[in-house]
């Protein structure tokens, strides 16, 4: 997996998590995955494919006469790719605020509440 950061749109993430679940797998498996839940056409799927090809996000290895394809972007880099950048860009890069705004404007279950705390409790013990 590349360590360099590569932007992926929100459509191209949807291609992405495709591949995520399971990999390698040719274009019309991806097509076939993606074309009912998103309404869009195999031509446009092929294209996000395309464009996460010359980004470096995904592979191609040739199968035959088909190419298969597998993720060189691990889900964990992305998702810490981009919450870092919606903590930068919305919250001044602070956790504190994030996690206010969310308790004013969300409604935490019991369940949450209790994650959070073990989260906590389990951030407090590291810095020690």
């Amino acid at each position: 997996m590349p360590d360099k950061q590569v932007s992926i749109s929100d459509a191209e993430s949807r291609v992405m998590g495709v591949l995520w679940q399971r990999a390698p797998q040719s274009s019309e498996d991806i097509v076939a995955a993606l074309q009912q839940p998103t309404g869009w056409h195999g031509k446009t799927i092929r294209t996000l494919l395309n464009r996460l090809l010359r980004k470096g996000a995904v592979s191609a290895q040739k199968d035959g006469r088909r190419f298969l394809y597998s993720p060189l972007l691990g889900r964990e880099a992305w998702q810490l790719q981009e919450s870092r950048s919606l903590l930068d860009r919305v919250f001044g890069g602070k956790i504190a605020p994030l996690l206010t705004h969310f308790s004013q404007h969300e409604a935490l279950s019991a369940k949450d509440v209790a994650e959070l705390r073990k989260l906590l409790d389990a951030i407090e013990k590291r810095s020690r």
